[in-house]
C-alpha cells in the first residue's frame, strides 16, 4: 500500500483571509465556530513545520472604501478599516493561543498597547521561532487594500507562496454564482489576469506578485481541510504564476 506523502511543499507561506471569512454564516462580526475552524487548520500547517504568516481584512466589521463611496472622507474611512483588521487579528491570535500556539499580531500603524509594530526583521525572527505572525492594519496607508498588503508582506518575508482564501474554489471566467456555466481556470498567468481583468486580487497586488515572481493560489475556505492540503502540495483552486 502506498504511503501518502505528508511532507509540506512549502517552508514559509502567507495566508490572506478576508474579514468576511470570519463571519461564517453570520451577517456581521465574528462567528466563534468559524474562527475556531480556521485556527485548527492553521495549527495543522504549523504542526507540519511550516512557517506561517497571516493577513486579515476587516470587511466583517468595517469596509473603508464602501463608506468613502457614500461620502465619508476616504482617508478617515480607510483608517477605520485598518482598525477593524486589528480587531480581527487579535481575535485570531486568541484563537490560536487557545490551541497552544504562539502568535504575534504586528500592526502597520502604531497601537503598542495591544500589539507590536510591524518590523520586517522582527517578523522574520518570529517566523523562525515557530510563531504565527498576524499582520494587521494593511500597509498602514490609505488607498491600499489588504490584498496589496498581503502581497507586500509575503514579498518582504520571502514567503514561497501567497494563499488567498475566498468563497469559491478558484478563478472563473464569470461569477459562478450568477452563471453556473462559468469555467474555472486551474492555472493562469499574472499577465492574463491583468489583461482579462479577472476578479482575483486588485491590480496593484497582482503586479507586485508578478514582478517579484511570487506564486498566488486561490482556494475556497469553505471547504474544510483544503488549506492544509494545498500546503502539502495538492493543486486545488487556481494557481497564478508568471508562466
Amino acid at each position: 500500500m502506498a504511503i501518502e506523502n505528508t511532507k509540506p511543499r512549502y517552508s514559509r507561506v502567507l495566508v490572506k483571509l478576508s474579514g468576511e471569512a470570519l463571519m461564517g454564516q453570520g451577517e456581521y462580526g465574528i462567528e466563534p465556530s468559524m474562527l475556531k475552524r480556521i485556527a485548527v487548520e492553521l495549527e495543522e500547517i504549523v504542526g507540519s513545520g511550516v512557517q506561517l504568516a497571516v493577513v486579515i481584512g476587516g470587511g466583517n466589521i468595517f469596509r473603508g472604501a464602501g463608506l468613502a463611496r457614500d461620502g465619508m472622507d476616504r482617508v478617515t474611512a480607510d483608517h477605520m478599516g485598518m482598525l477593524a483588521t486589528v480587531m480581527n487579528a487579535l481575535a485570531m491570535q486568541d484563537a490560536l493561543e487557545s490551541r497552544g500556539l504562539h502568535a504575534r499580531v504586528m500592526s502597520a500603524i502604531r497601537i503598542n498597547e495591544v500589539c507590536e509594530d510591524y518590523i520586517r526583521r522582527r517578523a522574520v525572527r518570529h517566523l523562525e521561532k515557530g510563531r504565527v505572525v498576524i499582520c494587521a492594519a494593511g500597509t498602514g496607508n490609505p488607498f491600499f487594500t489588504t490584498d496589496t498588503a498581503a502581497a507586500l508582506r509575503a514579498i518582504e518575508i520571502e514567503a514561497q507562496v501567497l494563499l488567498k482564501a475566498t468563497k469559491v474554489d478558484g478563478v472563473y471566467s464569470e461569477d459562478p454564482m450568477r452563471n453556473p456555466a462559468a469555467v474555472r481556470y486551474p492555472r493562469l498567468t499574472f499577465d492574463r489576469v491583468l489583461a482579462e481583468k479577472l476578479n482575483v486580487m486588485d491590480a496593484t497586488a497582482i503586479v507586485m506578485c508578478r514582478d517579484n515572481r511570487l506564486p498566488l493560489q486561490i482556494f475556497n475556505l469553505n471547504h474544510p481541510g483544503d488549506l492544509p492540503r494545498i500546503v502539502r502540495g495538492e493543486d486545488l483552486g487556481t494557481v497564478v504564476t508568471c508562466e
